[in-house]
């Protein structure tokens, strides 16, 4: 067998099974949102629902205040 041979079916091999791993990884994730989905439709949630995404924002809210007085008052960050 010639080099070229074996480092293409290599590389042909490789590439098909990071295709199926990305396919089996895209099934999955339309799945858990086909849950999500369903769940908002039955009323088991709010799709509104932003409870755990509140201190998050709050807390980035209130850096981008401290660096704006900063930048108010002439100082550099």
């Amino acid at each position: 067998m010639e080099p070229t041979l074996v480092i293409a079916a290599t590389s042909l091999l490789g590439l098909g099974l990071v295709a199926a791993a990305l396919l089996r990884a895209w099934e999955g994730w339309l799945a858990l949102k086909r849950r999500e989905l369903d769940a908002v439709a039955n009323g088991r949630r709010d799709p509104d629902d932003t409870r755990g995404v509140a201190p998050i924002t709050l807390a980035d809210m209130r850096e981008r205040i401290r660096k704006l007085e900063a930048i108010a008052n002439g100082v550099d960050l």
